[in-house]
C-alpha cells in the first residue's frame, strides 16, 4: 500500500518558510506514515540565505527523514521585468510563473514511487498553486500564517464587496470604524492592513479570499485560547463556503537562530551583556526583519529611552535607499544616526546593536517588555514567553494585529497603532512619533504591576498548554487535520 506524502508550497519569503517547516515538523510527528516534501520558491530577487536555511536542515542529525526539500531554478528576472507588470500582481504571477517547474517537480517525485501525493498545503499567497492541484486530482490545504482574526478580516471583505459593493480602500484617511463579526470593539479605518486602504491591493486580497473558500481546510498559526472570538465569527459565518478552519499554534522556530544574519560571536556579545542584567529590567526594541526608521525618528526613539531611564536592547537597523527595495542593513558606526553622546550616557543601562536573536533576546529572563512591530510571528513569540508588548506597527496587517493586541486582548500598551512605513507601496514618509509619546509607552509597558503584564502570563501560560507538544487544544486541531487529509486522499 502506499504511504501518504504532503506537498508544502511556502511563500518565498523567510518568515513564511520557517513556519512551514516547523509545522511540517508537527506533522510527521504526530503521524508515523506521512512524509512531506517542501518545494522552495526563491524569493525575487534571490536571497543566499534561504538556500543556507535549507542546507542547515538538511545537515541537521536531528531533522526527520520524512521531510525532504526540493529547491526550484528560478525563473529569468528579465522575463518577469519585461512583462511590466504592476505590484500589487507581481507576487501572485511570480507564483504563477512557477506552476509548470512544481509541476515537473511533483510528477518526477511521484513517477514509480511507493508514494501517493495527499494533496498541497500552500502558503496564503501562492493560491495560483490550487489550480495545479485541482489538474493533478488533489485536493488543496492552506497554511495561514497570520492570524484567525485576519483570515476572518479578508473574508469579511470580500464579503461586503461581493454582497453589498462595499470597496474598503474607501476608507483611506477616514475616522470611520468599520464593525467587524470578529471583534468585539468595531475597528478604526486608521488601523485596517494598509494593503486593504489600496484599490490595488485590495483587490489583490478579495482574489486571495475566493480561493482560499476552494480549499479543503485552512491551518492557522494561532489557538483556540487565543482568538475565540473570530473563531466563533468565522463557524456562524452563513456567507459562503468558509472551510474548516484548524487553529495549530503557536508554532514556532525555539531552537536557534543559526538562519540569520548574525555570526556566533555578536550572538555571544548580546546573551552575556543581558546575562549582566536584573531580571524583567530590559526593554527590547526590535522592528523585524524589515523594519527601519528615518534619522529624525532614531532620534525621537533615542531621546525617549534617555528619559525613561529604564535599560534598554536597541535593534538598530539602516533603511534601504529611496527607490530601492531590499531589507534594511546594519550601521557601520551608530553614531552617525544617533544624538551626540547618547552611547556614552546610557552605556552603563543600554546597549544598541544591529541584527538580533529575536526568538534568544525574548527568552532571557532579564527581558521586561518588548516594543515591537506586531509581526504575527513576533507577537506569537512574546505571547510565548511572556514579555508584554508596547505596539508600534510598520507594515502588511501590522497595524490591525496591534489593534487586537492592544484593544481586543489587552496584551499591550500602544505606542502609535496608525503608524505606516512602507516604500514598497509609496507611502509618504510618516509623521514623527515624538519622544514623549514613545516615553509614555515604554513607562506603561515597564510598569511591574500593570494589568497588561497580567494579562500576558496568564496567556502565556495558556499559549504553552494549547500548542501541540503541549497536548492542548493545538494538539487536537492538528489531529484532526491529518484526518482531514487522510480522509480526502486519493484513492490510486
Amino acid at each position: 500500500m502506499k504511504k501518504p506524502e504532503i506537498v508544502f508550497i511556502p511563500a518565498p519569503a523567510m518568515g513564511h518558510l520557517i513556519a512551514a517547516v516547523e509545522a511540517a515538523k508537527l506533522l510527521v510527528d504526530l503521524d508515523d506514515h506521512l512524509s512531506i516534501t517542501v518545494i522552495i520558491i526563491k524569493p525575487p530577487p534571490y536571497e543566499s540565505k534561504v538556500s543556507d536555511y535549507v542546507q542547515s536542515l538538511r545537515s541537521s542529525t536531528s531533522f526527520s527523514d520524512r521531510i525532504r526539500f526540493i529547491e526550484l531554478p528560478q525563473p529569468r528576472q528579465d522575463e518577469l521585468a519585461a512583462k511590466n507588470i504592476p505590484l500589487p500582481k507581481f507576487f501572485s504571477t511570480y507564483i504563477e510563473s512557477h506552476k509548470p517547474l512544481v509541476k515537473e517537480a511533483v510528477l518526477t517525485k511521484f513517477d514509480d514511487s511507493d508514494l501517493v501525493l495527499t494533496g498541497f498545503v500552500i502558503d496564503m499567497f501562492c493560491t495560483p498553486i490550487i489550480d495545479l492541484a485541482t489538474e493533478l486530482g488533489v485536493p488543496s490545504y492552506v497554511f495561514f500564517t497570520s492570524s484567525v482574526a485576519f483570515l476572518a478580516l479578508m473574508f469579511h471583505l470580500q464579503t461586503l464587496r461581493d454582497e453589498q459593493n462595499m470597496d474598503a480602500s474607501e476608507l483611506n484617511d477616514s475616522d470611520s470604524e468599520l464593525p467587524f463579526p470578529g471583534f468585539v470593539n468595531a475597528i478604526p479605518a486608521k488601523v485596517l492592513p494598509t494593503v486593504v486602504l489600496h484599490k490595488e491591493w485590495l483587490a489583490v486580497i478579495i482574489e486571495i479570499a475566493r480561493r482560499l473558500r476552494e480549499t479543503k481546510g485552512i491551518m492557522v498559526n494561532s489557538f483556540t485560547e487565543i482568538e475565540s472570538y473570530p473563531l466563533e465569527s468565522l463557524s456562524r459565518s452563513q456567507v459562503g463556503n468558509v472551510p474548516p478552519i484548524f487553529p495549530v499554534g503557536p508554532i514556532l522556530n525555539l531552537k536557534g537562530d543559526g538562519h540569520d544574519e548574525s555570526s556566533s560571536g555578536e550572538f555571544d556579545v548580546i546573551m552575556q551583556w543581558l546575562d549582566n542584567q536584573p531580571p524583567s529590567s530590559v526593554v527590547f526594541l526590535c522592528f523585524g526583519s524589515k523594519g527601519s526608521f528615518s534619522e529624525d525618528q532614531v532620534q525621537e526613539i533615542a531621546c525617549a529611552l534617555d528619559q525613561s531611564g529604564h535599560r534598554f536592547l536597541w535593534s538598530l537597523r539602516k533603511p534601504q535607499p529611496k527607490g530601492v527595495i531590499s531589507s534594511p542593513t546594519d550601521y557601520s558606526n551608530f553614531e552617525e544616526v544617533l544624538p551626540q553622546g547618547f552611547l556614552d550616557r546610557t552605556a552603563e543601562i543600554g546597549k544598541v546593536i544591529g541584527w538580533a536573536p529575536q526568538v534568544s533576546v525574548l527568552a532571557h529572563p532579564a527581558i521586561g517588555g518588548f516594543v515591537s512591530h506586531c509581526g504575527w510571528n513576533s507577537t506569537l513569540e512574546s505571547i510565548w514567553f511572556g514579555v508584554p508588548i508596547a505596539a508600534w506597527p510598520l507594515y502588511a496587517e501590522q497595524q490591525f494585529n496591534a489593534f487586537q493586541t492592544v484593544r481586543e486582548l489587552g496584551l499591550a500598551v500602544e505606542i502609535k497603532m496608525d503608524y505606516r512605513r512602507d516604500s514598497r507601496l509609496g507611502i509618504k514618509e510618516p509623521p514623527i512619533v515624538t519622544a514623549e509619546e514613545i516615553k509614555r509607552g515604554i513607562v506603561g509597558l515597564m510598569e511591574p504591576q500593570s494589568d497588561v503584564r497580567k494579562k500576558m502570563k496568564v496567556i502565556s501560560e495558556k499559549s504553552r498548554k494549547a500548542s501541540v507538544k503541549g497536548g492542548g487544544s493545538s494538539y487536537s486541531s492538528l489531529r484532526d487535520f491529518i484526518s482531514l487529509v487522510l480522509g480526502n486522499m486519493p484513492m490510486n
